[in-house]
């Protein structure tokens, strides 16, 4: 018979985490701010490993810290094997592997058991491992618990139910992601978005031609484009506007008048040096643009792109554009349409 023990009350026998960090560890955090929280978790990890340590030999009980997840599991779910425990508790094999060799060699558990199915080798706990959980259950898990509930009354926050939090939060956004996030709207603010004129022209052509060429080849409709942007863009009622980095063009796109029943522009010619990706600048274009053609009363923004570019095509899905189909097309690169209705 295995031992079932309450999942809450035991993870908190080894998972203590509503201890207050040193007082005199304070200061240092309190001038690092959140930049330190990798470093007081640690701390922190280390502070509850140590006592969890001593806790372990208060009741007599020769056991380590580390093991717990894995005896808790078989504790309470009876033999598994090595990738089932891996799996359940979020660890490596190697490391479950290990684990499993040390509580093998100090008599808790028993590996390379038949299973049921006679097919998977599996480990399970011996008597002597079932007998250390029943004595947890009896006497070191009430109080355990007995002392959280102490620590809970005299802190504000509940520590426990915070972790559980955070943890869903990135699980759904990693911290990564959200320091990305962050970089990227910090690096936007530096960016400018002004509005075309000649001294832009080989930057025009460079940054578009750069792109073109490492994915395609230049077309007809793009050196008309590039090389007499005032003759096919701008005289004709449109708008090119180009990103500033530093006061250095790393950006360009145009807003191209259509002379079309149902489309009043097409956003076209977007290009952002690899250099300078990363800071938003696509988005702070697309944006500019659209709010160029709403200004000025359009209804319809039409595009075309190609979906071997992933990042624009999010992009363009970002800025509201929708995917559309049958429209001729002057390029052969063109394997997507897409419009965007200003009016909706």
């Amino acid at each position: 018979m295995f031992y079932t023990i309450g999942r809450n009350k035991f993870c908190s026998y080894i998972y203590i985490t509503n201890y207050i960090i040193n007082y005199f560890k304070m200061d240092f955090f309190n001038k690092t701010g959140k930049m330190a929280l990798g470093s007081r978790l640690r701390l922190l990890t280390a502070k509850v490993t140590e006592d969890s340590s001593k806790i372990y030999e208060l009741y007599k009980v020769t056991f380590l810290p580390k093991w717990f997840p894995v005896f808790f599991i078989l504790s309470e779910e009876g033999p598994k094997t090595i990738t089932e425990i891996a799996e359940e508790i979020g660890h490596s094999q190697p490391s479950v592997t290990q684990i499993i060799k040390e509580m093998t060699k100090a008599g808790l558990v028993e590996n390379n058991l038949l299973s049921t199915d006679k097919r998977r080798n599996v480990a399970g706990l011996t008597d002597e491992g079932k007998a250390i959980a029943k004595r947890m259950i009896e006497g070191q898990c009430a109080d355990i618990e007995a002392a959280i509930r102490q620590i809970e009354q005299e802190t504000a926050h509940n520590l426990w139910e915070a972790i559980a939090e955070w943890e869903h939060l990135l699980e759904q956004k990693p911290l990564y992601k959200r320091v990305q996030e962050q970089k990227k709207i910090r690096e936007s603010r530096d960016v400018q978005i002004v509005p075309y004129s000649t001294q832009y022209q080989n930057a025009f052509r460079s940054l578009n031609e750069e792109w073109i060429s490492n994915y395609f080849e230049m077309e007809e409709a793009d050196y008309k484009a590039l090389d007499h942007p005032e003759e096919y863009i701008l005289d004709q009622g449109g708008k090119i506007f180009v990103a500033l980095y530093q006061n250095e063009p790393v950006g360009v796109c145009a807003l191209i008048k259509m002379d079309d029943p149902e489309y009043d522009f097409e956003m076209a010619k977007m290009a952002v040096s690899p250099k300078a990706q990363g800071k938003n600048i696509g988005y702070l274009l697309g944006q500019k643009v659209i709010d160029a053609a709403r200004a000025s009363g359009a209804s319809k923004i039409y595009l075309e792109s190609n979906t071997i570019l992933k990042p624009a095509i999010s992009l363009y899905y970002k800025l509201g554009f929708q995917k559309i189909s049958g429209r001729p097309t002057p390029y052969q690169r063109c394997n997507i349409q897409m419009e965007l209705n200003l009016k909706v």
